[in-house]
Formats: C-alpha cells, sequence, structure tokens
C-alpha cells in the first residue's frame, strides 16, 4: 500500500506551525504541540552529515533532536539506533471506507460538530493533557471540525476531526473517565464519519499509540484495519 496519502494526510490535519525544507530533511516546528509537529522526516537517502545539519538546526531551535520514521525510514532507523536514538511512542495508523461507519445513523443529540471548540471541550481535553498548544495545532488545518458527545444528559468526549486527500483523519480524542466503556468513542468515531462524508472524504484513518491497549482494540472492534506504522527516535541523554 502507498502510505504517503495517509502521512501527508496527518501533516496537513495536525500541522507544525512551520515547517522548512533543509537539504535532507523536512524541519518542523512545533509550538509545545507535540512530537507530530516537531520531528524531522528524511525526503531522501541520508548521510552523517545530514543528521548533523538536522541535529544542529533542531539545537539552535531550541527543540531536542526528534526524528519521525515511517516504513521506509529503516536504513535512517539503523543508523539513528547505531549513534544512541532510541525507540519512542510506536504508533499504529488504522483506515477504513467511511461507508462502515454511517452504515447506522446517529441517535439524536449524542454527538455535535463544533468549530471553534466551546469551553467545555477545552476542558475535557485539558483533563487529557491536551493543552492550548495542541488546541493551536487543531487551528491551523483548513478542513476541520470539532466534536463533542453528549451522554447520560451530560457532556461525555470530544475529538478533532480534519479532511486532506479524501482522508478523514481523526486526533485527540478523549472522553471522560465516568462516561467510558458505554459506547461514547464508538458514536464519536460515527460522529466523525458523517461529517468526514460532508466534506467529500472516501476514507476515515486515526493514530493510536501501540502502548495504548484500549483505544487499539476500540479501533479493531470498528472493523479499522492498521495500514502503517511510525515510531520516532530520539536521543538518549
Amino acid at each position: 500500500m502507498n502510505t504517503g496519502p495517509l502521512f501527508d494526510a496527518v501533516d496537513v490535519t495536525w500541522p507544525a506551525a512551520k515547517r522548512v525544507h533543509l537539504g535532507a530533511w523536512i524541519l518542523r516546528d512545533g509550538q509545545g504541540g507535540g512530537k507530530r509537529v516537531s520531528a524531522a522526516t528524511a525526503v531522501q537517502d541520508v548521510t552523517d552529515a545530514d543528521i548533523e545539519v538536522a541535529e544542529d538546526a533542531m539545537t539552535n531551535a531550541g527543540q531536542t533532536p526528534l526524528f519521525m520514521i515511517r516504513p521506509e525510514d529503516t536504513d535512517l532507523d539503523r543508523v539513528l539506533a547505531a549513534r544512541d536514538y532510541e525507540v519512542v511512542d510506536p504508533v499504529n495508523i488504522y483506515s477504513i471506507a467511511l461507508e462502515h461507519l454511517t452504515d447506522k445513523p446517529m441517535p439524536r443529540v449524542t454527538a455535535f460538530c463544533i468549530w471553534e471548540p466551546l469551553a467545555i471541550m477545552e476542558e475535557i481535553w485539558a483533563q487529557g493533557g491536551i493543552g492550548p498548544e495542541r488546541i493551536a495545532v487543531m487551528a491551523r488545518a483548513d478542513i476541520k471540525t470539532g466534536i463533542l458527545a453528549r451522554w447520560n444528559e451530560k457532556p461525555a468526549g470530544v475529538a478533532f476531526a480534519a479532511v486532506h486527500g479524501g482522508i478523514c483523519m481523526v486526533h485527540a480524542l478523549e472522553v471522560l473517565p465516568e462516561q467510558r466503556r458505554q459506547g461514547v468513542a464508538q458514536w464519536v468515531m460515527r460522529a466523525a464519519a458523517f461529517w468526514g462524508r460532508e466534506q467529500g472524504a472516501t476514507d476515515i484513518a486515526v493514530l493510536c499509540t501501540k502502548a495504548n491497549t484500549a483505544a487499539n482494540e476500540l479501533y479493531s472492534s470498528l472493523g479499522f484495519e492498521v495500514v502503517a506504522d511510525y515510531h520516532y527516535r530520539q536521543k538518549v541523554m
């Protein structure tokens, strides 16, 4: 499978504050928005000298050197390992055709597509460790929405969705602890699928760290399949 469109969608739907093409690299300025918007990615085969260029640029920008390793980056992965970079946060990329999540009608007043986020949405995200810097990442996307779920007549969960290249990417799914294991996350994903269809998307995708057992089980139960993965390499200090 050509994973290029998926990684393009990740970049566009969860955008860095700044992207710079420097030699063999795309460098990102995340402004505190997390690894995805701060990691360097290779655009060609790299040498030790290229790695040093990237290290210097990230260090001079006040960022810890960090590299994203995609399926095609196996050589880079070996070189960084030899330079004492350790693996950080392996991630699965799940995908499914939208039609598999739009086969059931949404129950009334279960989920609402809202942008800009309401205060309660930001509060729920904050409880999951998603603060203003990541909200700023969301705001930079072009075709986007927030999703607020309601369950037991109370706010229950949130997510962010954005579309690029026919792919609706879902990020930052959070469900309040007291509302979990009641199907809230499933309805949030279905709401994202309906919204994505309205934007012309044909597929829906989501990222999930491999360590998050519950979330991986959720996406598998909805019929998602792992179509790619990636991890980061960061210097051992």
